[in-house]
């Protein structure tokens, strides 16, 4: 039985951010944490932010979430908000303060080590009310802020995701003018980051043609208009930045539907902290391998994708998606970006487990993520 699920408000144009005092009223929320990082402070949007709220709520700031959000940033930021005994979380950031957020408002509603809300240990079914949550995100790319997992690197050293309907924020605030200033290599890593959710989720197996359409609407604005190279090419193109946020936001909305190989392969290679590898680049990377090996288990999907994107139906998609990379300045392999060969059996092993593995249109194994890794390490093709 198919289940469609479409589920928060969402504000979107150009000066949202201003509703935030309203929208936490709505909420009933007078003592937010707000979870950002550093960045964002020393760029003046976390001051301008709180500026926004003004005495409507005495708000906490927690400005410490890492590149990749960990388990210990969590513990830490949950100190925090029942330290000030907070009542609702605000997410201003990308990904990962979005992510981090939601795993602070489980935890602040539920007992236990995070781990056991992991997919892997049937969180979803653990995981009930959380505190209240607002998604405010900076960057075009992840779509967290209308998803229903958040990506955690555990204590134990490994990424895993929570999932649930319950950590959905209850409003998401989706302000283009918030990412004006975010410069080329963000934008290209944050851009490929939404056009792999919307790739994905197309061309998984599971039955959701309204999800598909969603996906087909991103790839269109991000690639076919040519939003994404707009962006890039100049950061204060107030329509590309717009386009390129709707389309990041119809990602997530569209990967209700699953993701695939492409995010496994992503999340075991970005659970590394020495490396620091930004997602969006690893999915963009990536993607052009995954394209390859899926190639004969997505029926007639190519001939949608190929035209969402804009180019002819008998074009190799994956051919087309190393062009974009490299007209984005992106790493053509996973060499150029720190991975090495004696890493490809663990990064195998992980992947193998992913939940976005199980649907993939394509069943993989430990091996065959071995060969994949090998082939995209190298930028080649596969056989």
């Amino acid at each position: 039985m198919t289940r469609l699920t479409f589920i928060t408000q969402i504000i979107f144009d150009h000066g949202a951010s201003q509703q935030l005092a309203k929208v936490l009223a709505q909420h009933g929320i007078q003592r937010p944490l707000l979870c950002t990082d550093r960045g964002l402070v020393n760029l003046g949007m976390v001051e301008d932010l709180t500026k926004v709220v003004g005495n409507d709520a005495a708000l906490t700031i927690f400005d410490r979430t890492p590149e990749n959000p960990t388990q210990a940033a969590v513990e830490e930021a949950l100190a925090l908000y029942r330290e000030a005994d907070c009542d609702g979380v605000v997410a201003f950031g990308g990904g990962s303060s979005m992510d981090l957020a939601k795993a602070v408002a489980v935890s602040a509603t539920h007992q236990g080590d995070l781990q056991e809300f992991t997919t892997e240990a049937g969180g979803m079914q653990k995981i009930d009310a959380i505190a209240p949550l607002i998604a405010i995100p900076t960057t075009s790319g992840t779509g967290s802020e209308v998803s229903s997992g958040a990506v955690i690197i555990m204590n134990n050293g490994e990424k895993l995701l929570l999932v649930s309907p319950n950590i959905v924020p209850r409003t998401a605030i989706c302000d283009p003018s918030l990412t004006l200033g975010l410069p080329p290599t963000l934008t290209a890593a944050t851009g490929m980051d939404a056009m792999t959710h919307c790739i994905e989720a197309l061309l998984s197996p599971m039955v959701n043609p309204p999800a598909e359409a969603v996906a087909c609407d991103g790839i269109e604005r991000g690639i076919r208009e040519g939003n994404l190279l707009r962006a890039f090419a100049d950061g204060s193109d107030e329509d590309a930045r717009w386009h390129m946020m709707m389309a990041a936001t119809e990602g997530a909305m569209a990967f209700t539907k699953g993701l695939g190989a492409v995010h496994s392969m992503s999340h075991a290679c970005g659970a590394d902290q020495s490396l620091r590898l930004h997602h969006g680049t690893l999915n963009a990377v990536i993607l052009p391998t995954i394209l390859e090996f899926n190639r004969d288990h997505v029926g007639s999907k190519y001939g949608r994708l190929n035209a969402a994107m804009g180019i002819n139906e008998n074009l190799d998609p994956a051919d087309h998606i190393r062009g974009l990379n490299q007209a984005l300045g992106l790493p053509a392999n996973l060499g150029e970006m720190g991975i090495e060969s004696e890493a490809v059996p663990a990064l195998a092993r992980h992947a193998a487990k992913d939940i976005c593995t199980f649907t993939n249109p394509r069943p993989c194994s430990v091996e065959q993520y071995e060969a994949l890794f090998t082939v995209a390490l190298e930028g080649g093709k596969v056989a």
